[in-house]
């Protein structure tokens, strides 16, 4: 197959994520790389804040509760007792950045794009050669993990309210990179 070809193929499959749908905050530059006749996206994410079961490998079920949004300590406090109560290991506070992967028609191409979104902010970015694709893997550095509770919260409402700033700060910076990244193109 060649390029155009695994580009409309993968742009007509269905949504494997768990939601079934683009995150609303990197639709818009997704669209915008697909419009471009040397660019695919093969999966992405916007950024999220999550309470997560510790585990070592990633799992189904790992995630007690998840967002795409900013929270409020009432939001966080709601769901960390609810699911501190049903779940008896470590549970950590997490904060992810945006992750996109793209494939490229060429190396040329992939070095164009990996430029624009390191100057964007997007620092934890390379290229990956796989068989016949050129892909890139486009991650800002915004990240956050602390363990939070153990079948009840271990940490003080002042120390959550903290945590609660500090990752809606880090969430908002990932939504500035992903809109001067869209700018660049």
């Amino acid at each position: 197959m060649n390029f155009e070809q695994q580009k409309s193929k993968q742009l007509a499959r269905k949504d494997k994520s768990n939601e079934g749908r683009w995150d609303k905050a990197i639709i818009s530059l997704c669209n915008k790389i697909n419009e471009k006749r040397e660019y695919y996206t093969t999966s992405s994410c916007s950024g999220r804040i999550s309470l997560v079961k510790s585990l070592k490998e990633k799992a189904r079920g790992v995630f007690l509760f998840k967002t795409h949004d900013k929270i409020s300590f009432k939001q966080l406090k709601k769901e960390l007792s609810k699911v501190a109560k049903k779940y008896d290991g470590l549970i950590y506070l997490k904060q992810e950045p945006c992750i996109l992967h793209v494939a490229c028609k060429d190396f040329k191409a992939g070095e164009d794009l990996l430029k624009k979104a390191r100057e964007a902010g997007w620092k934890r970015s390379g290229m990956i050669s796989t068989g016949n694709r050129i892909m890139l893997e486009l991650m800002s550095t915004e990240k956050m993990e602390m363990p939070i509770a153990k079948r009840k919260i271990l940490v003080s409402d002042e120390f959550l309210k903290l945590l609660v700033r500090e990752v809606n700060k880090k969430l908002g910076r990932v939504r500035e990179k992903i809109k001067k990244f869209e700018s660049l193109l």
